[in-house]
């Protein structure tokens, strides 16, 4: 009979442990999980920051480019202005006398 007593015992004390070690294997998992979600988390944040920087410095590349060729394209302009202002009128006096006769 004690022996009985002790055996049931024994295998409460061992479903207990069990049940503990279920239960504390859940709380690792669950921490485990959570530290995943944070450092995930924290890495989409810094890769969201990393291509946000990026387009800004794009940006910024792209309209120091784009004034740049503005500034390119009004000199060609201007230059081709002071090459055809003297050739302008001389052109127009040929086809003129040309048309007249």
């Amino acid at each position: 009979m004690e022996l009985i007593k002790k055996i049931k015992q024994a295998e409460a004390q061992a479903q207990e442990i069990i049940e503990q070690a279920k239960t504390k294997a859940a709380a690792d998992a669950e921490e485990a999980r959570k530290k995943r979600a944070a450092a995930q988390a924290e890495a989409e944040q810094a890769r969201r920051k990393a291509i946000d920087a990026a387009v800004a410095e794009a940006r910024s590349q792209g309209q120091g480019e784009a004034a740049n060729l503005k500034v390119d394209a009004e000199a060609r302009r201007d230059k081709l202005r002071q090459e055809t202002q003297g050739k302008t009128g001389p052109a127009v006096d040929r086809v003129m006398n040309y048309l007249r006769g």
